[in-house]
């Protein structure tokens, strides 16, 4: 088509408000038209339209993205309910809206801006244009930012609100997201992600400010504007500084023989993984060179999540088989989340699972505490906690230990407030986790982060190496001494959100209307709690503990026999997760029977409760 001819439709575009005949559709394709100054995106709106493809247009425009267990995250390209310039635009200005309202001293203490390694040429959409433009919005309204001039882990952005006390912060990410993906992750002055109100809130703040200001789109003011300040050296010398709070073994870690092998996963965690080592006395993990810069396509993996297991480490494990290290550390793209892998004697990988680690970093961390005490430390002051599809080992040793072992909802942010009132209340944090490999020790940061766990791995497994100890056999020791924890995670694909609804359904309405099963197969069920309607059959007057989560699904059985299972909806992907553990008294060591019997039960839970083959499910592939 002629140039001039394509700006006669474009003009024509802008004029029309009769689309397609549906008002609301039509509403919503004039807002995109007039507001979006992405030409990309603009044009992606532009040519759905031009070609009548009309439930595209609605799926795109006709909703909005919500706050899940990691803030808004959505694939990247055109529409109000994915990631783009516009959205991340609107999102900013609830936001400023938002805090406008919080904070008297919001212009005076500012705000924090990080990015990740991900971006989108098709949209011309990266994360290091979306913070220049959430920093552009703040900045056209006489708001100080702090945005790092390069790209950072995840858990800068809590840690540099903290420190710089600035009001919020926000990283854009998507974490070990499929590549298509991006996120605006929101961190209160806390240094904790938001929970509920602060997202509703937000969320009506950005409705009510959907046309972008006058300078909302001026990204040159992240040049120009004397209120933009870069905080990288600061927060990464503050941060590397902290961390020697948490390192114990310097000595050792000099001197060890271990090697390890480090992949950041075309991500952003080389630079602040050698930094680390360095900060804890280790020569340099060796990096795995193809996946050691930043790449937005993840070209070496199937999938960017280093939590897929031995399939997505293949690269790591053959260098590290080559090189003679005993150790690979593996950090997602925004290096939160951490896994882990150890060469056996045998010349196999063990490949640990979040749940096995934080056996590890809870035994770890409480040892070095009762080593380093001081004489009038008290431990009924000390607390660890997890989330509550994790497992429970750190029940365990809190029982025998004699410290405080808490759960949470999923997700860190539920994590990270607890933990600011236990920190206020004068009680010390050692260690909480959440199983999808996402660890904190210490409390320098209150979010997960794949940087320091990195780094205390490393030290653990150079002190057990004194003693001649492998990884593996000190999870064997730990599981001997406080009880055996076996369990298994995994999850099936579900695209049809009404399937996801019925299946859930049909377990509050099992035998009769508002009875929950009593039974799954030949398995008696002892307690039955659904996070979703605040049930609790364990509890005196039936009420849920934790708090009533109305937008997400999920509901825990616990077993006569020890288990306990949990079915949920994933907040980030279409999924129904299924997490089953087996919690097993110090006497009961058979593992293969403990195995055995846990493998039958998730097996007849799948069946009887998911039915995947009636429902349409699809297996996680292996």
């Amino acid at each position: 088509m002629a140039e001039n001819a394509e700006g006669d439709l474009n003009s024509n575009l802008l004029h029309t408000h009769y689309y397609t005949g549906d008002p609301q559709l039509d509403t919503a394709i004039g807002q995109w038209l007039r507001w979006d100054k992405n030409p990309k995106t603009k044009e992606q709106i532009e040519n759905l339209l031009r070609n009548g493809m009309n439930k595209e247009l609605r799926d795109r425009l006709c909703c909005r993205m919500t706050f899940g267990t990691a803030g808004l995250r959505s694939a990247m390209g055109a529409g109000f309910c994915y990631i783009n310039d516009l959205t991340v635009i609107q999102s900013t200005q609830g936001m400023y809206k938002y805090l406008e309202r919080c904070f008297s001293d919001f212009k005076q203490r500012g705000f924090v801006v990080g990015y990740d390694t991900r971006g989108q040429v098709t949209s011309s959409c990266s994360s290091q244009r979306l913070a220049k433009l959430t920093a552009a919005v703040l900045l056209a309204k006489d708001v100080p930012v702090y945005l790092f001039s390069r790209y950072v882990p995840t858990p800068f952005v809590p840690y540099a609100v903290q420190e710089l006390k600035a009001v919020a912060g926000v990283m854009i990410t998507a974490s070990h997201n499929r590549k298509e993906d991006n996120g605006y992750k929101v961190y209160w002055e806390t240094g904790a992600q938001i929970t509920s109100p602060h997202d509703k809130e937000i969320l009506k703040c950005i409705e009510e400010c959907v046309e972008p200001w006058n300078g909302s789109w001026n990204d040159n003011l992240v040049d120009t504007s004397p209120l933009k300040r870069d905080p990288l050296q600061d927060i990464c010398k503050r941060y590397m500084e902290d961390l020697k709070k948490i390192c114990f073994h310097r000595e050792i870690n000099s001197k060890t023989t271990l090697k390890f092998v480090h992949t950041s996963f075309h991500g952003v965690g080389h630079d602040y993984v050698q930094l680390a080592f360095q900060v804890f006395g280790f020569k340099p993990p060796i990096p795995v060179p193809e996946q050691k810069d930043p790449d937005p396509d993840f070209s070496t993996v199937k999938c960017p999540n280093p939590e897929e297991g031995e399939s997505v480490l293949e690269l790591s494990l053959r260098l590290a088989e080559k090189e003679n290290a005993q150790i690979v550390l593996a950090t997602d793209p925004d290096a939160d989340r951490l896994a882990v892998a150890e060469i056996e004697e045998n010349g196999h990988w063990k490949v640990f699972t979040g749940n096995e680690l934080a056996a590890l970093f809870g035994w770890w961390m409480f040892d070095c505490w009762k080593k380093n005490k001081s004489r009038n430390a008290d431990v009924k002051n000390v607390y660890m906690l997890a989330t509550t599809v994790s497992s429970k080992i750190l029940k365990a040793i809190a029982l025998k230990e004699g410290f405080h072992f808490e759960e949470t909802l999923p997700g860190f942010k539920w994590i990270g407030s607890r933990i600011k009132d236990l920190l206020e209340n004068g009680k010390e944090v050692l260690f909480a986790f959440e199983e999808s490999i996402g660890f904190l020790c210490g409390t320098s940061v209150l979010d997960k982060d794949g940087v320091s766990a990195a780094v205390v791995v490393a030290e653990m497994a150079s002190y057990l190496e004194t003693k001649n100890i492998t990884l593996r056999q000190q999870l064997i020791n730990v599981y001997e001494e406080y009880g055996y924890h076996i369990s298994k995670t995994s999850y099936f694909l579900c695209y049809d959100p009404p399937t996801i609804k019925r299946i859930f359904e049909r377990l509050r309405n099992f035998d009769a209307p508002k009875e929950y099963p009593k039974f799954c197969g030949a398995f008696t069920i002892l307690h039955i709690r659904d996070i979703t309607t605040g049930y609790d059959s364990s509890q005196p007057n039936k009420k849920s503990v934790l708090p009533v989560s109305k937008n997400s699904q999920m509901i825990t059985f616990t077993f006569q026999n020890g288990c306990v299972a949990t079915l949920r909806t994933s907040g980030t992907e279409p999924k129904i997760k299924y997490y089953a553990e087996m919690c097993a008294s110090p006497d009961r060591s058979n593992t293969t029977l403990l195995e055995e019997e846990l493998k039958k039960l998730i097996e007849t839970l799948i069946e009887n409760f998911l039915e995947p083959n009636k429902n349409g499910l699809i297996w996680r592939s292996a």
